[in-house]
């Protein structure tokens, strides 16, 4: 049996699940999902709790068990919690801005960069002093990572200075220049 598989899915208050066949709504303070259970994993709500337990006994059944558990338990947590990613810009000229739905952010290329925050995703800017923060919020947690990362990838930590976009509390590991090669 695995181990993330057989603990059942707790829902707390203020949050509504539903399951259908295979596939299982939450709806809570922060937003709504849905999500389709892979046909190989049953799935059944049993005294405010998901349950998710094999309905065969295959090599994919027993792989897709825990997996399956543990992206209910993120619908659950996102839509009671949410999930959070903070993102640091490092470098002189680096800025930040939001207008609507959109990040206009300026990353040291000769140009601004607008990129668009999907819905489902609520962003936001924080400054303080030469800091910037972009802050991304959301009920879906791979949606937001997602979007973190398409946002990093715009301007990726480089190794010698430490500049570029990163996550908050990410540590880049920095090389010695050619000063340091003697």
């Amino acid at each position: 049996m695995s181990r993330v598989g057989k603990n059942p899915v707790e829902i707390p208050k203020g949050v509504k699940a539903e399951v259908k066949g295979q596939v299982v709504k939450v709806e809570g303070p922060k937003g709504k999902l849905e999500r389709s259970i892979l046909p190989n994993v049953a799935v059944k709500l049993v005294d405010n709790q998901i349950v998710l337990s094999r309905a065969e006994e295959t090599n994919a059944a027993r792989a897709q068990h825990g997996t399956e558990r543990a992206l209910v338990h993120n619908m659950v947590t996102g839509v009671s919690e949410g999930f959070v990613k903070e993102l640091d810009l490092i470098g002189v000229g680096y800025r930040a801005e939001m207008s609507g739905t959109t990040l206009n952010l300026a990353l040291g290329y000769s140009h601004t960069i607008d990129f668009p925050i999907p819905a489902g995703v609520k962003g936001s800017v924080v400054k303080e002093g030469r800091d910037i923060t972009v802050r991304l919020e959301g009920a879906d947690r791979a949606l937001v990572g997602q979007v973190a990362a398409k946002i990093r990838s715009l301007r990726e930590p480089e190794p010698y200075k430490g500049k570029g976009v990163r996550y908050k509390g990410e540590v880049v590991k920095l090389k010695a220049g050619k000063a340091g090669k003697k």
